[in-house]
């Protein structure tokens, strides 16, 4: 089975790029003349998904008219957030309101995403499938970051998320979820890592280990050192 709907988180402030994401939303950065968002969108697309939904917020006419100006092979749909920000919870819990599947890819831009990643996703997909189970996040260990001020998220065991005091793998921005695990909530502002909480409480939370170096745009000293990669 394959996943037809992805989502691209794109409503943050992006405060610690300050004063770069005055002007311009994090995920309309560059690296490499590329920007974020396009780079992630390029990757997605590879996965074979038929429709991406990004939301926006912060800057919202930019990112309009950034898409608007594309010809991207895919359907990409902005999903313009309210007049308060809803967190990365809400957000994903509001775009989800506006499609009709139920398993979801889930996405932060600002993470550098390659081909690479395409197989380890693929596999990522065919174990939810498989274990008929509704969540996964991707996380790689911390020795892979080229940020190693990065805390640890996890402590991963057999394809299971826990928290305990040696926090090893870093989430890495992609996930898989399927709305039912929303039921509960409504479309205002809330982290996703609620949801995670709920589901640590359970010993639910799964995980897949990435295998790739994880290059992820943290703040301006990083953004700074990617550019001159």
């Amino acid at each position: 089975m394959k996943i037809n709907t992805a989502l691209i988180l794109c409503a943050g402030l992006g405060k610690r790029l300050n004063p770069l994401t005055l002007k311009t939303p994090k995920p309309l950065l560059k690296i490499n003349n590329v920007t974020l968002l396009e780079n992630c969108i390029d990757m997605v697309t590879k996965l074979g998904v038929k429709n991406i939904l990004l939301n926006t917020f912060h800057l919202n006419k930019e990112l309009h008219n950034f898409v608007n100006k594309k010809s991207f092979s895919v359907r990409v749909q902005i999903i313009q957030e309210s007049e308060k920000i809803l967190n990365t919870g809400g957000g994903i819990l509001n775009m989800i309101d506006h499609c009709k599947d139920n398993d979801f890819l889930i996405f932060n831009p600002d993470t550098l995403w390659n081909e690479k990643y395409i197989s380890e996703i693929d596999k990522m997909q065919n174990f939810y499938f498989s274990n008929k189970i509704n969540n996964i996040l991707l996380v790689v260990e911390k020795k892979l970051s080229f940020d190693q001020n990065l805390m640890g998220d996890f402590k991963l065991k057999k394809n299971l998320l826990i928290k305990e005091k040696t926090k090893d793998f870093i989430y890495t921005g992609c996930q898989i979820l399927n709305k039912n695990l929303f039921k509960s909530y409504k479309v205002e502002n809330f982290p996703i890592s609620e949801v995670w909480e709920d589901l640590l409480k359970n010993g639910e939370l799964n995980g897949f280990e990435s295998l790739n170096r994880f290059y992820h745009l943290t703040n301006m000293e990083i953004f700074k050192k990617l550019k001159d990669l």
